[in-house]
C-alpha cells in the first residue's frame, strides 16, 4: 500500500499513541539466526564472517580492496593516515557533518579548513572549496549528505593529481553518482563508510574503508590492528603458526565476527532498505511542499541514486519546531551543528554564510525501512501543524 493511502483527514494536533523514533535499524531474522550461529561457533572476533563480509562490499561497491572497522571514524582515521599528513598540512572539509570528519584529520596535525555548502543541495560547494585551495592542501573531503552524492566531477576536477579525495559515505552506502556506486575511490583517494544504526544499514558499530591499491590494502590492515603483520584469525583460527612481527605504530580497529554476521545480512538487504526509504522520501517531498514555513532541500542535478541517509527540512524557529514534535510523539534529530562554529574550531575558521543560516534551521525528520505508510502520514501532519501553530494561525485539518 503507498503512502498516499495514509493520507486521510484527522482531527488537527492528533497526538500518536506510540513515539516514532528518528530513526531505527531494521534487524530481521537473518541476522539474529547468524549471530547465534558465530557465538556458537567459537570464533567471535575478527574472522571468517568480517572476511566474507568484507568481499561481499567489495563486489556490492564494484571496488577491489574494503576493510572492515570498528567504526567509521576509525576508518576515516586510517584513510587520513595513508595520506602521510603531517603538521600544517591542510584538509578542506564541509563544516555540516559530525565531528569525526575533521576531527580524524586533525588528530594527525592537520589544519582542518571549512568550506561552505551549496545552499539548494547542501553538498560541499566546489566553488568555495576552489577559493580555499592552497599549495598546502593535501585532501579535499566530500560529505554525501543525507544520501545523496556530492559533487565528485567538480571536485575531482579541483584536486588534479596533487591533491587527494577522501570521500566520508557515512550517509551514503548504496547511493551512486553518474550510474557509479559511490565507494569507487579516486586517484590516491578513499572512501569511508559507517554502519551506525541510524544509517542505512547498521553492523551495531562499524564501519568500511575502500581503497583503490594493494599497497593502502596493506598499510591499512597494519593500521587497524596494532601494526602486526598477522591477525588473529590467521595466527590462531588455522592451522598456521602463531607468530607475528610488529612492524609499525597501531590501532585495535578491527570489526568483530559478532557485527559481520549482521552486517553480511544487512548488505543483501540494503538495496530494499533504499528502495523503501526512497518511497518514504518521495511522500514526504510530496506533501511537505505545500507546507508555508518549510524548506526542503533539493537532489543534485546531475544523474544519481540517492540513498536517503537522512531527511532534512529547513524550519524557521527550529528549537521549537522540534519541541512541537516531539509534543506530537514525533522525533527528529539535528543534522548537524556548524562544525566550524563549535568549540574547538571557533576560534580558527573563518564565517561560512550559507552553513551558518543552514544549520540554524535544519532538522532530520523521521526515515528508516521500518516505518508503515501511517508513520510517514503521521510525520506530515506534525509538521503541517507544528508549522501553523509556529504561524500563529488556528489548527484547522489534515494538511490539503
Amino acid at each position: 500500500m503507498p503512502p498516499e493511502a495514509a493520507e486521510l483527514a484527522r482531527p488537527a494536533s492528533r497526538r500518536r499513541a506510540s513515539f516514532l523514533p528518528f530513526a531505527r535499524p531494521e534487524i530481521g531474522n537473518e541476522e539474529i539466526a547468524e549471530v547465534v550461529e558465530c557465538l556458537r561457533s567459537g570464533w567471535i572476533t575478527t574472522g571468517p564472517r568480517t572476511e566474507r563480509f568484507e568481499k561481499d562490499f567489495a563486489a556490492y561497491v564494484g571496488v577491489p580492496h574494503a576493510l572492515a572497522f570498528a567504526s567509521g571514524t576509525a576508518a576515516l582515521h586510517c584513510a587520513f593516515w595513508l595520506l602521510d599528513l603531517r603538521p600544517g598540512d591542510e584538509v578542506i572539509v564541509p563544516s555540516l557533518t559530525w565531528p569525526a570528519t575533521a576531527n580524524m584529520a586533525a588528530v594527525l596535525g592537520a589544519r582542518v579548513i571549512f568550506a561552505d555548502i551549496d545552499p539548494v543541495t547542501l553538498q560541499l560547494s566546489p566553488e568555495d572549496a576552489a577559493r580555499k585551495v592552497t599549495e598546502r592542501t593535501r585532501a579535499i573531503v566530500p560529505v554525501h549528505f543525507g544520501g545523496a552524492p556530492a559533487n565528485l566531477d567538480a571536485l575531482r576536477e579541483l584536486a588534479g593529481s596533487r591533491i587527494a579525495i577522501v570521500e566520508d559515505a557515512a550517509h551514503a552506502v548504496g547511493a551512486e553518482h553518474r550510474g557509479a556506486r559511490i565507494g569507487v575511490p579516486s586517484a590516491r583517494g578513499s572512501c569511508a563508510f559507517s554502519f551506525h544504526p541510524i544509517k542505512g544499514m547498521t553492523t551495531v558499530e562499524g564501519g568500511m574503508l575502500v581503497v583503490g591499491d594493494e599497497d593502502s590494502a596493506r598499510r591499512a590492515r597494519l593500521f587497524r590492528f596494532h601494526g602486526v603483520s598477522r591477525d588473529a584469525w590467521t595466527a590462531y583460527g588455522s592451522a598456521g603458526a602463531a607468530r607475528y612481527d610488529c612492524v609499525m605504530p597501531g590501532f585495535k580497529y578491527n570489526l568483530t565476527d559478532v557485527a559481520s554476521a549482521v552486517g553480511i545480512h544487512q548488505l543483501r538487504k540494503l538495496d530494499g532498505f533504499i528502495e523503501r526509504r526512497t518511497r518514504i522520501a518521495e511522500f514526504y517531498r510530496r506533501r511537505l511542499v505545500e507546507i508555508p514555513g518549510v524548506t526542503l532541500p533539493q537532489p543534485p542535478a546531475y544523474p544519481h541514486r540517492h540513498a536517503w541517509g537522512l531527511f532534512p527540512v529547513l524550519v524557521d524557529r527550529r528549537d521549537e519546531f522540534l519541541a512541537g514534535l516531539r509534543v506530537r510523539n514525533v522525533g527528529a534529530g539535528i543534522h548537524f551543528e556548524a562544525l566550524h562554529r563549535t568549540g574547538l574550531y571557533h576560534s580558527s575558521s573563518a564565517p561560512l554564510p550559507v552553513t551558518e543560516q543552514v544549520c540554524a534551521r535544519i532538522l532530520s525528520l523521521p526515515l528508516f525501512p521500518g516505518m508503515s505508510d501511517e508513520d510517514a502520514g503521521d510525520v506530515v501532519e506534525a509538521v503541517a501543524d507544528v508549522a501553523r501553530e509556529r504561524a500563529g494561525q488556528t489548527p484547522g485539518g489534515a494538511p490539503a
